[in-house]
């Protein structure tokens, strides 16, 4: 018996996209145009919340510039039959 007997394997291990990816993205993207001083070193996708007419992703980044550590948690609202960003949210976080 050979090892091609499991082509499948390979394929196999390749991890799915998570549906909030493009948002994490986004949420990333956003944060770097707000805080182009600083850089992102952690991400943290916290949660999704669905609502009646709108959904939102929610993100935890963990930035550090030149003086500080500190965290951003951004939330975007979207409309989930069309994907339209509707607002995305900042609030900044000291270290925790």
């Amino acid at each position: 018996m050979g090892l091609c007997q499991f082509p499948q394997m390979t394929a196999a291990q390749q991890k799915p996209i998570p549906p909030y990816a493009k948002w994490g993205t986004l949420a990333m993207k956003k944060t770097q145009e707000r805080y182009p001083q600083a850089k992102i070193i952690d991400y943290l996708h916290v949660g999704r919340v669905t609502g009646p007419k709108s959904t939102t992703e929610k993100f935890k980044l963990w930035l550090k510039d030149d003086k500080r550590e500190f965290g951003v948690f951004v939330n975007i609202e979207f409309n989930p039959a069309t994907n339209q960003v509707i607002n995305i949210d900042f609030r900044e976080t000291s270290r925790q």
